[in-house]
């Protein structure tokens, strides 16, 4: 805002802001410290606005100038927000490899990002001093920010909402290593091949049920089980259901989502 005129909301993406964010941004140069949400190398910015709602701001000119990129810097991560901002790494790779939208080199990236992130994540949280680990957690989120290009899905449409919410104060990482497990049932059957892949990339066997292993992984590493566990008011879900809909990621999910099947996702999700 400080080279575009007010208010913010106009930028939004699902309110037509996209074209008027310009060349005219100042300079950002990011340096992450935790290895999760990929922003330092995404296009989009998430931000929770004074009335709650969280909204996506979408511009290549949002693309930071520099990302200085140094494992160094997340040793500090405390193990929990290390497993959860780990899983929003996971998450993002998963998401995007399965956007029906037709981009191979971003396929390709969400993959090797999803292969490192699964065999390095348990060994981040349980020894926050592993240099390595950090630095295969560091590139899978920088894999799955490079990969937002294809678009997200249904579960980034409903922890959008929920991340929203005043109160409680809900971890984004978190909510996608919940809701994820729903989703990826709801999505089975119309991504092809898909899930094999997926399963080979995590070191698991191509048959391998996605929803439960991604379920076991969250138990592991010390994760809530549902939205209820995380203290979301069942109460709130029907306001939830209406921004998942509106949300800029419920267009490339691979299956259409309609009112009902969000209804049902929630409700399963909140346990």
């Amino acid at each position: 805002m400080a080279t575009h005129r007010p208010p913010l909301e106009s930028y939004a993406a699902i309110l037509g802001g996209v074209e008027k964010i310009t060349r005219a941004v100042a300079p950002l140069i990011a340096i992450p410290t935790t290895a999760g949400t990929g922003s330092e190398v995404g296009r989009g910015a998430i931000l929770t606005l004074r009335d709650g709602r969280k909204l996506g701001f979408l511009s290549p000119h949002l693309i930071p100038r520099v990302a200085i990129c140094d494992p160094e810097l997340t040793l500090g991560l405390p193990p929990y927000l290390t497993a959860a901002t780990g899983m929003d790494a996971i998450a993002h790779c998963i998401e995007t490899y399965l956007s029906p939208r037709d981009n191979p080199v971003a396929e390709a990236i969400a993959l090797d990002g999803l292969r490192r992130a699964s065999r390095h994540i348990r060994r981040a949280v349980l020894d926050g001093a592993d240099r390595q680990a950090r630095r295969e957690m560091l590139w899978a989120a920088v894999m799955g920010g490079l990969t937002f290009q294809k678009g997200l899905g249904a579960v980034h449409a409903m922890s959008h909402p929920l991340g929203g919410l005043q109160e409680p104060r809900l971890h984004h990482g978190t909510l996608n290593a919940v809701i994820l497990p729903s989703v990826l049932r709801f999505n089975a059957g119309h991504v092809g091949d898909k899930y094999e892949r997926l399963a080979e990339a995590m070191g698991l066997a191509p048959d391998t049920d996605l929803a439960e292993a991604v379920e076991n992984l969250n138990r592991e590493l010390g994760l809530p089980a549902s939205l209820k566990e995380m203290g979301v008011p069942r109460e709130v879900l029907p306001a939830m259901v209406e921004g998942a809909l509106a949300d800029h990621s419920n267009a490339s999910n691979p299956r259409p989502v309609t009112r009902a099947d969000y209804e049902a996702l929630f409700d399963e999700a909140y346990g």
